[in-house]
C-alpha cells in the first residue's frame, strides 16, 4: 500500500511537471543510450581474439632491433619457430604466418576469376594452435598439403555457389606465393569475435615461392617478416622464457648479427594483447593496431554524457525544490519521517531513471546499425554477452536514480517544517551555488569534447592536405598479379603513352602508401657493416619517379640512356644519405655497400630526392631508395598518372586496353589519395564518433539549461512584471535573465581550455606530424559555447521578457 502510495505522488508530480519530467527523461535516456553504444564498442575492441580455446596460453614473438636506435617490431626470421620449439620444452607447438604483401590476390577457377583481399601464407601448425571453425575438412591437416588452400564460406560460396569445395583446385596468382594452382583442404565460419588475423583465406606457405627455401634456410638475422607464435604448456610462465631470451639470442643468432653490423632482443607478447598493446613500429602487423588512447577518448565520453545527464536531474530537482517546499512542510507537520520523504524522493528518481533506461534499450537497438556504420565495426554479442549487458546497464540506470535522485532527496527531506511554513525554506544560497557548481562543470566537459572535436577535424585536414613530397593526386594503381598481367606491362605502357590524357606510366614492386616489404643495411665507402644504416628500397622502371612527381635535390633520377644506372645505380632519399653518412650535395658519385650473408655488393649513387612520406604520417620519414628493376614481369603495379580533368572516359579506355591484351583477367584500380588515405581510417572514424557523441552532449546540456533557464524565469515572475510596470525594456530584461549564465558558461571555458589542450596534445603525439593547437581553436570553441548558451537560455528569457505583467501581478 505504501509503496502503491509512492508511486502514485510520483506520477502526480510527473504529470504536473511535464516539461521537467520530459527534460530529465530524455536526458537520462540519451545519456544511458550514448554509454551503451559506447560500451559495445569497447567491449567489441577488448575482445580481439577471445575464441581461440588457449588463448591464456598463445604468445606471439616479437622483436626489438637495435641498429641506430631501437625499433619494436613483430618480424621474426622463417627458422625461429623451428629452433625455438628444439629449445624451450616449455613450449608445445608453433605457427609461423606471412601475411601477403599485395593488396589483392587473384582467384581463377575455368572462366570464373575474381580478386580477394586479406590473404596469409600458414605452416602447418596454424591451425593446431588457433581456434577456426571448419565447415569443411580438418583444422588439424589442413595446411599438410604444401598446395593446400583454406577459404571461409564467403569465397567457397563465391567460387563454388552451394557446392562442397573441398578438394576443388583454384589457381592462385600472387605476388608474395606466385601463380600456382592450390587444392582447397577446408572451409572455415568467419566468427562474430573479431581476431588480429583478419584473414579470408591462407594458403600453405610450404609450396610455391617458398616452400623450397624454408626447407634449407638457417640464417637467424635476416628476413624478418614472418610472425611466429607459441603454444606454451599449461604450467609454462612466459617470464621464464622471456629471462633466457638473451642467451639465446647471443647462441642462436649472435654470430650472424654480429658480421650484418645490428643486434636484436626478443620479447613475447600475449596474442589476446596484440590489438591494443602490441605498439609495434615496423608495420607489419596483420590488421592495424588499436588504440588505447582512442578508447580512452570514448569512455570518457560515455562517462562524461552520463554525467551531464545526471547533472541535469539533480539540477532540475534541486530548482524545483522550493515549489515542493509546502508539499514537504504538511507531510512533516502531519507526522512524515524523514527517512519515508527520503524513499519518496529516491522512488521518483528511480522510476524515471527505469523508464529512462526502458527508452534507452529501444533507442540503442534503432541507433546500433547507424553507429555500426560510423565506427566501421560488425558488433554482434552472443546469448550471454547480451544478458550481462542488460544486467549492467540496469544496475547502472538504478546507481544512476540512486546518485542523481539523493542529492534532491536528502536536501528536500531536511527541511524544517515552521521555516517551509513561514515562507522560508533553508539552505536556499547553497542549492544556488551547487547548481551553479554542476552548470559549470556540465559546460566545462562540453567545451573540452568541442575542442577534441575540432583539433581530431583540423588533424584530419592536416593529412588530407599536407604536401607529402610527391604528387598523389590522379595516380591510377593498377596490380599485376598473374604472370601473365606482369607480362603486358610493356605492351601496356607503349599503348598508354599514345593517349594524351596519360601523363606518365610507370611501374613497380610497391608504392606510397603501402607496406614496403624489402630494405637493406647500407654503409658508405671507408665505413664498416656496423655503421650501416636499414633502408627501405623500391624496385621500379625508369619512369616511376617521374610519375610520381618526387622532387630531385642532386643527380639525375633513372634514364634509359645511362646504361650503369640499371645495373649498379641507385636513388636516395635526403634522410637515407644523411644517416648513412653523406651530404645530399656530395653523395652524388659515391658508393653504398650492403653486407647479406657473406657477400658484400655496392650501388652508385645517381641521385638525392627530396625527403617524402612513402608512409602515413604516423611515421617519421625513414631511409628510403629505388633501383630499376628491368625484369618488369616482377613488378606489382602499374602506375598511371592522368592529366587533370574527368578520370572516367580515360579509366574506361585503359579498361579496354587491359582486355584486349588479357581478356581472360578482371581489371582492377584503385587511386593512390584513396589507398593513403586508408591509414587514418581509424583517425577519421574517431573524429566522426567524438563528433557525434559531442553534438550529442551539447543537446543534453542545453536541455538542462532550458529547463534551468525556464525555472529562473518562472521564479522571477513577479520581479520581471513589476521591472517592466517601472519602464523596463525587454532587452534589459532579456540581458538580466541571460547574464547569470553567460557567466557561468564563460567561467566553464577558463577551466575547460587548459584541460583541453593537455589532452589533445598528448592524442596528437600519435602522429609524427601533426597541426598545432593554437589560439583559434578556443576562440572558435568559446564563441561556439556562449552562442550555444545564449541561443538556448534567449528562447525562455525572450518569452518572460514579452510576457504580459498583469497576470504575474494581479494576485499582489
Amino acid at each position: 500500500m505504501l509503496v502503491a502510495n509512492y508511486l502514485k505522488v510520483a506520477w502526480r508530480n510527473f504529470m504536473k511537471s511535464k516539461v521537467f519530467s520530459f527534460i530529465n527523461v530524455l536526458g537520462l535516456s540519451v545519456g544511458l543510450t550514448c554509454c551503451m553504444l559506447i560500451s559495445l564498442y569497447l567491449l567489441h575492441e577488448t575482445s580481439y581474439d577471445s575464441f581461440h580455446k588457449n588463448i591464456d596460453r598463445l604468445y606471439q614473438v616479437g622483436t626489438v632491433f637495435i641498429s641506430n636506435g631501437d625499433h619494436r617490431g613483430v618480424g621474426t626470421p622463417a627458422p625461429m619457430a623451428t629452433v625455438l620449439k628444439q629449445v624451450f620444452p616449455q613450449i608445445e607447438t608453433t605457427a609461423r604466418l606471412l601475411p601477403l604483401f599485395e593488396d589483392k590476390t587473384l582467384f581463377k577457377i575455368g572462366d570464373k576469376s575474381l580478386y580477394e583481399d586479406k590473404g596469409s601464407l600458414a605452416d602447418s601448425g596454424f591451425f593446431r594452435i588457433f581456434t577456426y571453425q571448419f565447415v569443411q575438412g580438418d583444422a588439424s591437416t589442413a595446411m599438410d598439403n604444401p598446395y593446400g588452400i583454406v577459404i571461409n564460406e564467403e569465397i567457397a560460396h563465391q567460387l563454388f555457389n552451394n557446392e562442397s569445395a573441398l578438394g576443388k583446385v583454384i589457381h592462385i596468382s600472387s605476388n608474395t606465393a606466385g601463380d600456382h594452382d592450390y587444392e582447397v583442404t577446408g572451409v572455415f565460419r568467419p566468427t562474430n569475435v573479431p581476431s588480429h588475423i583478419d584473414s579470408k583465406f591462407f594458403l600453405s606457405m610450404h609450396g610455391g615461392i617458398y616452400g623450397n627455401w624454408l626447407k634449407t634456410t638457417t640464417n637467424m638475422a635476416n628476413n624478418n617478416m614472418f610472425r611466429t607464435y607459441i603454444l606454451l604448456n599449461p604450467r609454462a610462465k612466459a617470464a621464464d622464457i622471456e629471462h633466457q631470451f638473451p642467451a639465446f639470442v647471443d647462441r642462436y643468432e649472435g654470430k650472424e648479427l654480429k658480421e650484418d653490423g645490428f643486434y636484436k632482443s626478443q620479447f613475447l607478447l600475449p596474442v589476446r594483447d596484440i590489438h591494443l598493446y602490441a605498439h609495434t613500429e615496423d608495420g607489419m602487423d596483420v590488421t592495424p593496431e588499436g588504440s588505447t588512447a582512442s578508447l580512452f577518448i570514448l569512455g570518457s565520453i560515455a562517462l562524461f554524457t552520463l554525467l551531464i545527464a545526471c547533472i541535469n536531474f539533480m539540477n532540475l530537482a534541486t530548482a524545483r525544490s522550493s515549489k515542493r517546499s509546502s508539499e514537504v512542510g504538511v507531510r512533516k507537520a502531519l507526522g512524515a519521517g524523514r527517512n519515508s520523504l527520503i524513499w519518496q524522493f529516491l522512488g521518483e528518481a528511480l522510476l524515471m531513471s527505469l523508464i529512462a533506461f526502458v527508452i534507452a534499450i529501444f533507442l540503442t537497438y534503432a541507433a546500433l546499425p547507424g553507429f555500426e556504420h560510423l565506427a566501421n565495426r560488425n558488433i554482434q554479442l552472443t546469448e550471454g554477452q547480451t544478458l550481462r549487458l542488460g544486467i549492467a546497464f540496469l544496475t547502472l540506470a538504478i546507481l544512476t536514480g540512486l546518485i542523481a535522485g539523493s542529492y534532491p532527496a536528502l536536501y528536500l527531506s531536511s527541511f524544517k517544517p515552521l521555516r517551509i511554513m513561514g515562507g522560508r525554506a533553508s539552505g536556499a544560497f547553497k542549492a544556488a551555488a551547487l547548481r551553479k557548481g554542476l552548470v559549470v562543470f556540465q559546460f566545462a566537459i562540453s567545451v573540452i569534447l568541442i575542442v577534441a572535436s575540432v583539433v581530431i577535424a583540423r588533424q584530419m585536414r592536416y593529412v588530407r592536405e599536407k604536401d607529402l613530397g610527391f604528387n598523389k593526386e590522379r595516380q591510377l594503381i593498377v596490380p599485376l598479379r598473374s604472370i601473365t598481367a606482369r607480362h603486358l606491362f610493356p605492351a601496356m605502357k607503349t599503348q598508354l603513352a599514345k593517349d594524351p590524357r596519360i601523363l606518365s606510366t610507370g611501374g613497380s614492386a610497391f608504392y606510397p602508401g603501402i607496406d614496403n616489404g624489402s630494405d637493406q643495411t647500407l654503409y658508405a665507402e671507408g665505413k664498416t657493416v656496423k655503421e650501416s644504416y636499414d633502408t627501405k628500397l623500391n624496385y621500379t622502371d625508369f619512369d616511376f619517379l617521374k610519375s610520381l612527381g618526387v622532387q630531385l635535390v642532386a643527380g639525375h633520377l633513372f634514364t634509359p640512356d645511362i646504361p650503369s644506372d640499371s645495373v649498379s645505380g641507385i636513388v636516395l632519399n635526403e634522410k637515407a644519405v644523411k644517416a648513412i653518412g653523406y651530404t645530399p650535395h656530395t653523395a652524388v658519385g659515391h658508393k653504398v655497400y650492403n653486407y647479406f650473408q657473406g657477400q658484400t655488393s655496392y650501388f652508385s649513387i645517381v641521385g638525392v630526392v627530396k625527403d617524402f612520406n612513402f608512409s602515413s604520417l604516423h611515421e617519421a620519414i625513414d631511409g628510403y631508395g629505388v633501383l630499376v628493376n628491368t625484369r618488369w614481369d616482377h613488378f606489382s603495379y602499374l602506375v598511371i598518372h592522368l592529366a587533370p580533368g574527368d578520370p572516367a572516359t580515360a579509366i574506361t579506355d585503359i579498361k579496354n586496353i587491359w582486355k584486349q591484351l588479357d581478356p581472360a583477367e578482371p581489371f582492377d584500380y584503385t587511386f593512390l589519395d584513396t589507398e593513403f588515405q586508408k591509414a587514418y581510417d581509424a583517425d577519421t572514424r574517431l573524429a566522426d564518433i567524438v563528433s557525434f557523441f559531442t553534438a550529442i552532449a551539447i543537446a543534453i546540456s542545453c536541455l538542462g539549461l532550458f529547463g534551468l533557464a525556464a525555472f529562473s524565469a518562472e521564479q522571477r515572475n513577479k520581479e520581471i512584471g513589476i521591472r517592466k510596470v517601472l519602464g523596463a525594456s525587454a532587452t534589459s530584461i532579456v540581458q538580466l535573465l541571460t547574464a547569470d549564465f553567460v557567466r557561468l558558461v564563460i567561467i566553464a571555458i577558463l577551466v575547460a581550455c587548459p584541460i583541453a589542450w593537455f589532452i589533445m596534445q598528448r592524442w596528437l603525439q600519435n602522429f609524427v606530424y601533426h597541426t598545432r593547437i593554437d589560439w583559434t581553436v578556443f576562440a572558435l570553441t568559446a564563441a561556439a559555447a556562449v552562442v550555444i548558451a545564449l541561443a538556448t537560455i534567449s528562447t525562455q528569457a525572450i518569452r518572460a521578457a514579452l510576457a504580459n505583467p498583469v497576470k504575474s501581478l494581479r494576485s499582489e
